[in-house]
């Protein structure tokens, strides 16, 4: 269960995407910097969506604007990788960005999912269970295998989980045993990210010499 095993069909339908942000002057730099922002902004609306404020109650409405933002950012991952093959400016800096920017992507987005929720020690679990399953895939790398992308939940499969799973927040709201549909995601994240880094680990001591 991994969509990066789709990542060359998506890229594929990037084509006008990758023409308009060429046409205006974008970087891939300058693309996955955008990127971190609509994840910033999902971290930021997944926690107002949850807390009080001033007397005010929960907006569970902003589950809703979350996912979107959470989208925006999986597509502008996408985004970057083509228009650098496009203007021919791969670099290992622009990599090394890449990387950077996804793994602060997936911290805001989780931890705004937590402050939301209030589900801190859960969070906290679901946090290092995501980045455990990132650093195991290029890890194998540094060890001289290919990247590896398999696992039970691939980062494309993590953001589009997320961002179904929090756009029926906004319209379900009620607790399920004692968690909302976002705590129970923070489980689940938790859960199968830990899995993933260990599969991944697994299937990478297979594959060295």
């Amino acid at each position: 269960m991994t969509l990066d095993r789709l990542r060359p069909l998506a890229e594929r339908l990037l084509g006008p995407f990758v023409d308009a942000a060429d046409r205006v002057g974008l970087t891939p730099d300058g693309v996955s910097v955008i990127a971190f922002g609509f994840a910033t902004l999902a971290g930021v609306a997944y926690t107002l969506a949850g807390v009080e404020i001033d007397g005010v109650g929960s907006t569970p409405g902003l589950y809703l604007l979350g996912a979107l933002f959470v989208l925006c950012n999986g597509w502008m991952d996408l985004l970057d990788g083509a228009l650098a093959r496009r203007q021919d400016s791969a670099s290992k800096a622009g990599d090394l960005l890449d990387h950077v920017l996804d793994r602060y992507a997936d911290i805001v987005i989780v931890a705004g999912l937590a402050a939301g929720t209030g589900a801190y020690l859960i969070g906290f679990l679901a946090v290092t269970g995501v980045l455990m399953t990132s650093y195991l895939g290029t890890q194998a790398q540094a060890v001289g295998l290919d990247r590896v992308y398999g696992g039970l939940v691939g980062r494309a499969d993590r953001l589009a989980i997320i961002g179904v799973v929090t756009a029926v927040g906004a319209v379900y709201t009620a607790p399920i045993w004692g968690l909302t549909l976002a705590g129970w995601l923070l489980v689940f994240l938790a859960a199968v990210g830990h899995l993933t880094a260990l599969q991944r680990f697994y299937y990478s001591t297979l594959a060295l010499p």
